[in-house]
């Protein structure tokens, strides 16, 4: 009777380490999988990172354009320049020729 205890209790053993060594395997397989999702993931926000990188870089130099476009606006330069061009204005002692549409 011992004997027969004996053996099924290393039976019951042998399940129980079998069950905890597949919950094992199956909880590291689960553990590979969402590493290698959190990669994917990490990955594409990196990218992102360095397209946003790029951006931000391109809009501080697009700001610094502006800057030195309206510095220039506040110029005297930049005030005859658009008197000459839109309306037409001259200088006191300025002659000016103009070319006739011709045929």
């Amino acid at each position: 009777m011992r004997r027969k205890a004996e053996i099924r209790r290393r039976r019951q053993n042998k399940a129980a380490m079998l069950c905890i060594s597949l919950v094992v395997v199956l909880l590291l397989g689960i553990l590979l999988w969402q590493g290698e999702r959190l990669k994917r993931e990490l990955a594409g926000y990196q990218e992102q990172e360095r397209i946003f990188t790029e951006k931000i870089a391109d809009e501080e130099a697009r700001t610094k354009e502006i800057d030195r476009q309206k510095e220039y606006m506040q110029t005297d330069e930049f005030i005859e320049e658009t008197a000459r061009d839109r309306l037409g204005l001259v200088k006191d002692n300025e002659v000016v020729f103009k070319e006739e549409q011709g045929e």
